[in-house]
């Protein structure tokens, strides 16, 4: 048995789950009894966000609890072997640390074991860089690169593995650290056949953003229609293999999507019941979450990238019931990516000298009184170097509170060929009364106050964080790191 205040720590991450996508939280398509189980034993946090809605630039800062742009992180970012992770602080302060799954901060490419130098200081590794096939997956063990296939779909597989590190390290004097992290339900949406039969022409509830199938224009990826992209395995091969959809029409990708959902819900079902076979669950914090979400329709538009909050909400359940933490709590406070390394050595009652912008959440989740030092969190697009996707020549930053989340736009100077151009302001939605950003208040008169203080706490938060993106006088505030500031 651990010591309470040397709890094993449990993450599971997963690749691309929207915040709405469970039982717990609303969604009125998917049944996730597992996942409402845990939040039943924990905190689920209502406004989770994804600093960074894209994998590289997300998982930086879920490891190291840093901002993308402090690294100017995209998509085919290599994070250096000098970074400090969680897996760091844990294996340092006596913990046996173990990593499971798609780590992508290696730059190797798919089916490419990731250098030991680069596996973030965890002990025990079996992992892989990424795959984006759940039924063709390898990881390798350690810094062995022999790939080791897993039979069958990979969350199943992953989750196996976790198992087996509680076999060598879940019944020892010193807590563990495990991390977990699948890439379902991440495109291309697929999943066993059970599941697929289950989800077979049932019938979907639609989100009310969602202008499908009589709005124009219809739904798009990479601003081509839909349903155009039935044939680009064969006309446009690579950049079919840069977002294998795979499905016939939306309904079917919406199906397969919450099938992958459920597939996950009934791995972290077995988990939680091994750690009770063990007598362990009660001396484990978990932590649930994603490392971005997927718009799948809103807005007219899959994947993610995007500001709106199918792209950058995600769930965030912790539990942990030995510690203190309340039950069946829900917490509306925005929290953000940078704030998971803090939580995880909060739980832990490890001190860091790090110096992390992030909060631990752990304070919060103990005391319903307690309240963040902040108004709300930054969000952002760095950079994209691929030329065919969203945002290759422009970038965005936003500022979340509870209620409200501005964005400014801006061009990216970095990309061959662009042109600079400040951020100025874009959206404003009231996520009180509008939660689906169907109006943009950005230019709305009523709402100019709000636009003005809004603008300036991106301002503030922008030099809190040292971020020098350039920001262009709005609503009475002067510019930010531009040559006339």
């Amino acid at each position: 048995m651990t010591d309470q205040s040397r709890p094993n720590v449990l993450f599971i991450l997963c690749d691309q789950m929207r915040r709405q996508a469970m039982s717990c939280a609303g969604d009125p398509n998917v049944s996730t009894p597992n996942l409402d189980r845990l939040a039943d034993d924990g905190v689920r946090f209502t406004n989770a966000n994804s600093t960074a809605p894209i994998c590289v630039p997300a998982r930086l800062s879920l490891v190291t609890g840093q901002h993308p742009h402090t690294r100017n992180a995209h998509h085919h970012w290599r994070m250096s072997p000098a970074e400090r992770t969680y897996g760091h602080e844990f294996s340092e302060n006596g913990y046996q640390t173990g990593y499971v799954g798609k780590w992508h901060l290696a730059d190797v490419g798919r089916s490419r074991p990731v250098p030991e130098t680069h596996q973030g200081g965890f002990d025990y590794w079996r992992g892989f860089e990424l795959k984006n096939d759940p039924f063709d997956t390898s990881y390798y063990v350690d810094d062995d690169p022999e790939p080791h296939p897993i039979d069958g779909y990979q969350t199943d597989g992953l989750f196996d593995l976790g198992t087996e590190f509680l076999d060598e390290h879940g019944t020892g004097d010193d807590p563990f650290c495990l991390t977990v992290s699948v890439e379902p339900p991440h495109p291309p949406f697929i999943a066993p056949e059970e599941y697929l039969d289950e989800w077979e022409d049932k019938p979907l509830e639609l989100r009310p953003n969602v202008p499908y199938p009589d709005a124009e224009p219809p739904l798009t990826i990479f601003g081509e229609p839909y349903e155009s992209w039935g044939d680009r395995e064969t006309s446009t091969p690579e950049l079919y293999e840069q977002y294998p959809y795979h499905g016939e029409t939306f309904f079917d990708e919406m199906r397969k999507y919450y099938a992958m959902i459920e597939n996950l819900d009934d791995n972290v079902g077995r988990l939680l019941d091994e750690l009770d076979r063990r007598g362990i669950r009660d001396e484990t914090a978990i932590v649930f979450t994603s490392d971005h979400g997927e718009l799948l329709g809103s807005q007219g538009s899959m994947a993610k990238q995007h500001p709106y909050e199918e792209s950058v909400g995600v769930p965030l359940i912790i539990s942990y019931p030995d510690g203190g933490i309340d039950t069946g709590r829900t917490i509306d406070t925005p929290t953000c990516t940078e704030d998971m390394v803090p939580t995880f050595l909060g739980l832990a009652g490890i001190e860091s000298d790090q110096d992390l912008p992030g909060a631990d959440l752990t304070p919060l989740m103990r005391d319903a009184d307690e309240t963040l030092d902040r108004d709300g969190v930054l969000l952002e697009f760095v950079r994209e170097i691929r030329p065919m996707m969203p945002y290759h020549d422009e970038t965005w930053r936003a500022f979340r509170t509870e209620r409200y989340k501005y964005t400014v736009k801006g061009y990216d100077n970095m990309s061959p060929g662009s042109f600079t151009e400040w951020g100025e302001p874009w959206q404003l939605y009231d996520l009180q009364e509008d939660p689906y950003e169907q109006h943009n208040l950005v230019d709305d008169p009523e709402y100019r106050d709000v636009a003005r203080e809004m603008h300036g706490r991106l301002r503030d938060a922008l030099i809190e964080y040292d971020d020098q993106y350039a920001l262009d006088a709005a609503f009475g505030h002067d510019s930010l790191n531009t040559p006339d500031a």
